[in-house]
């Protein structure tokens, strides 16, 4: 690591904060934890604390989301991450979504959906065909073995979650928003519905959503927990707890078999190559660390936006259609028009292409290669929005005439960890839509993943559902390196459905062209291209969401330019929440004492915060 590295801080401005926010950017030698749930934090410090490096802290901060925050996150949905090794400087990703029911065939599942012939059609959230293969549990598992300090068993990484389910903890207040948000769903989706609600006699059936500061406990989420850190992955994809998947699965009509689960524990999360984009636009270059490298996960995940929304960018500025924007451009409106347009190509292309590439292959180097970037950056015009989009060719596929499935917003948990080692660790773990299926297996205490939702059913489309083939993935966590000498430069995520990848970008640059620091990054207010879409109408939108606090100018400049922008306030499912949470972790190293410094922030959309270790 180097001797010296910038600070995370502007220089000064005599400003501290422009947006309606007063957190400070939180310090630390010894290791940080930056998630949405204050309860979960403290299962990962106490982790650290026991000798636990990153990645053990990690799945101990996974665990006790699913707690405190099962609303958007759990045991039966999936997770990817991305890992910094210290002492290697390497990268490494991991892979831990599950695929669909070796019997969850198209015609089957167009059959019983009722689709007719030549309908492309969708796949409903609330489908039990919706319902795949939980990845989470293996995941959790195989973060420990791949990247585990060794010094802890999954017994000791889980007892600060199994403590909190089975001793009960007060709900917070995003949680039980969305709690209450989803009691229907619940009650609907199967009869177990009352092992994910709170005991109250007053109740009309015994059972409600957690009100905000009410005690709840989770023995049942706790039982399969200890069953995982007793009998590892076996214990849960084979046993009481996979007999119990299949039999809510079946009861409901669906397919999903337990050689399904058998077939994920024998094949168990997939290591990956990340995939990544060296970034020396908007004065990088100058900079002591030469630019930086942006590292995400390959498809099946969505990260090839961010790289590819970043790679335009700085095409763009090579070829003088957008100047190097300085800090008092952040957030103006030349600044956000490039930015949404980025997106929006790139949103078009990864509609297509984005799939299960051990099924089908996907172009991904060519996407993120420099020529392809420059041809797609052709289609920017500085003084307008483009109305039309299609993929590209890397190679040709034909017109995509139909909407990817990809376009729902949903729930999910982003957290980042690192330790006094200076190893850091990137984490996504996601339901998908708030409960996900809301089907709750018997006696296990959580709820399965909706993510089948995302296969498209037109079987001209890549992202198809076959058996067993993964769906298109909206989780992403990223990592960014520093290209001078490959040092760690931040582990950050934004969660969000579509609005990931728009996250990664804006945040990152926040940092590096407005000059923010992690927590004011996070804070700034930020943009959304309407589900993600970039080529399909008024349905899902050419709409721009801005959030509210962005400068008036800006915002009646980008309607100037042709963006139909639309102004969200307030808080709930059609407010703020649009655009995300993120968590960012940056590390510097003290210029005088040598001694390495992690800053992070936390964004106030959510409920939790970055703690020092």
């Amino acid at each position: 690591m180097p001797l010296t590295t910038p600070s995370v801080y502007p220089p000064a401005s005599g400003e501290f904060m422009k947006w309606p926010s007063r957190r400070s950017v939180v310090h630390s030698t010894g290791g940080m934890v930056a998630c949405t749930q204050p309860l979960a934090a403290k299962c990962g410090i106490a982790i650290l604390n026991a000798g636990g490096n990153a990645a053990d802290a990690a799945v101990a901060v996974a665990a006790g989301l699913n707690v405190t925050e099962p609303t958007s996150t759990g045991i039966g949905g999936d997770m990817f991450c991305l890992y910094y090794d210290a002492k290697t400087g390497s990268v490494s990703a991991l892979n831990g979504s599950g695929r669909s029911g070796g019997q969850c065939t198209l015609e089957r599942i167009r059959k019983d959906l009722g689709l007719a012939d030549g309908v492309a059609g969708e796949m409903p959230m609330t489908s039990v065909h919706a319902a795949t293969v939980p990845g989470a549990a293996a995941g959790w598992v195989d973060t420990v073995e791949r990247f585990g300090s060794g010094k802890l068993s999954m017994e000791q990484i889980l007892a600060p979650a199994i403590e909190l389910g089975e001793k009960g903890f007060p709900v917070s207040e995003d949680a039980a928003f969305f709690w209450t948000r989803g009691e229907e769903s619940l009650r609907e989706a199967s009869p177990n519905f009352a092992e994910m609600l709170k005991a109250d006699p007053s109740a009309p059936d015994g059972v409600r959503a957690p009100r905000a500061g009410d005690i709840i406990k989770m023995p049942h989420l706790a039982r399969t927990f200890r069953t995982l850190a007793a009998e590892g992955k076996k214990g849960f994809y084979s046993g009481r707890i996979a007999e119990e998947i299949v039999k809510v699965i079946r009861d409901r009509g669906g397919y999903i078999e337990l050689a399904d689960l058998q077939h994920h524990l024998e094949t168990g999360s997939e290591p990956v190559d990340p995939i990544s984009l060296k970034f020396r636009g908007q004065g990088c270059a100058s900079s002591p660390n030469g630019g930086v490298e942006l590292w995400e996960h390959p498809p099946n995940g969505q990260g090839i936006v961010a790289l590819m929304a970043l790679g335009i960018l700085q095409e763009l500025e090579k070829a003088g259609k957008i100047p190097t924007f300085t800090p008092a451009d952040h957030n103006t409106t030349p600044y956000l028009h490039a930015v949404i347009e980025a997106l929006g190509i790139a949103f078009a292309d990864a509609h297509w292409f984005v799939t299960d590439p051990s099924t089908t292959p996907v172009p991904s180097s060519s996407l993120i290669s420099q020529p392809y970037l420059a041809s797609r950056a052709a289609l920017f015009d500085p003084s307008k929005s483009t109305t039309t989009l299609t993929h590209g060719d890397p190679p040709s596929q034909g017109s995509s005439p139909f909407p990817s499935p990809a376009l729902r917003s949903s729930d999910t948990v982003y957290f980042a960890v690192s330790d006094a080692a200076g190893n850091a660790i990137s984490f996504i773990n996601s339901n998908y839509a708030g409960f996900g299926t809301a089907m709750v297996p018997q006696g296990c205490g959580f709820t399965l993943q909706n993510r089948g939702a995302n296969f498209s059913l037109d079987p001209a489309h890549p992202n198809v559902l076959a058996p067993r083939k993964r769906p298109y993935h909206t989780i992403i966590p990223g990592l960014v390196t520093n290209l001078s000498d490959g040092s760690l430069h931040s582990v950050f995520g934004v969660m969000g459905g579509f609005m990931q990848p728009q996250g990664h970008v804006q945040v990152l640059l926040g940092q590096i062209v407005g000059g923010l620091n992690p927590q004011q990054a996070l804070d700034a207010p930020r943009v959304c291209i309407g589900a993600g879409m970039a080529d399909v109408g008024d349905v899902h939108g050419r709409v721009v969401y801005v959030e509210e606090g962005m400068p008036e100018g800006t915002v009646e400049g980008l309607r100037a330019v042709g963006h139909p922008v639309k102004v969200l306030k307030g808080w709930g499912g059609s407010g703020r929440q649009m655009f995300g949470r993120g968590q960012v972790i940056r590390w510097t190293v003290d210029e005088v004492e040598g001694t390495g410094v992690w800053s992070a922030g936390s964004d106030m959309r959510g409920d939790g915060a970055a703690y020092p270790a």
